[in-house]
């Protein structure tokens, strides 16, 4: 098991300190799906006592990114390919809903901050930054969904990324791997959109982006 603590990290971390460590090491995948969360070792690890892990660890299983096992203790969430499906699944559902009730309602502040943010993710993924550009994706669509006035939405949708951000990361780096800049072409078209508040082709490139994140996905995890 191997994770970065940074290096101002002292005996008093707090949870929230410690929980930002760990969910990190599981979404670039220095803690691999299955991983024992071991109390004692990761407080060791990280220069802390066992209460900020224990409570870390609480706060990782409610995000959906570990779970208990009995007699075994938490570990790093291993999701099946339905699982995942099933995750995507219900994201088109919610972030095409978001689309529809946010597009109508952005404001100009709103617009200018999805520009600004796009600009960065063009050149972020320009630059092979792959966890920088899908901050700045995820950014530009909470900007959105944001819009639509219903924060319990938004938060679902924030949950439901963090529990597939490891395997959107994986294929994002494969497509590039293979010169297809498909994950990348949605967004700016998304934005004109909703610049012009054309809800319903708004709408629409939410759902083809997700659909062709899932296919990018069950290629990558079923078995061939």
């Amino acid at each position: 098991m191997s994770i970065h603590a940074p290096s101002h990290v002292t005996p008093t971390l707090v949870a929230d300190q410690v929980y930002e460590i760990l969910e990190n090491g599981i979404l670039t995948g220095r803690l691999a799906a299955g991983s024992p969360l071991r109390v004692q070792e990761l407080a060791a690890m990280v220069g802390t006592s066992v209460m900020p892990v224990r409570e870390a660890i609480r706060r990782l299983e409610e995000a959906g990114l570990a779970t208990r096992i009995p007699h075994k203790g938490a570990v790093v969430k291993t999701f099946t390919v339905a699982e995942l499906i099933h995750i995507y699944d219900v994201r088109t559902t919610l972030e095409v809903d978001a689309t529809r009730k946010g597009t109508p309602n952005v404001t100009a502040s709103d617009i200018q901050h999805m520009k600004t943010m796009l600009g960065h993710m063009q050149k972020a993924a320009g630059e092979d930054r792959i966890a920088d550009a899908l901050d700045l994706d995820e950014e530009i669509l909470r900007t959105l969904y944001k819009a639509s006035g219903n924060p319990v939405l938004v938060s679902v949708i924030d949950t439901l990324w963090l529990q597939c951000r490891p395997f959107k990361a994986i294929g994002v780096t494969e497509a590039l791997d293979n010169h297809d800049i498909t994950p990348w072409t949605p967004q700016p078209a998304l934005f004109e959109a909703v610049k012009a508040g054309d809800t319903v082709t708004a709408a629409a490139i939410t759902a083809d982006s997700l659909a062709s994140a899932r296919r990018r996905l069950v290629l990558r995890l079923e078995p061939h």
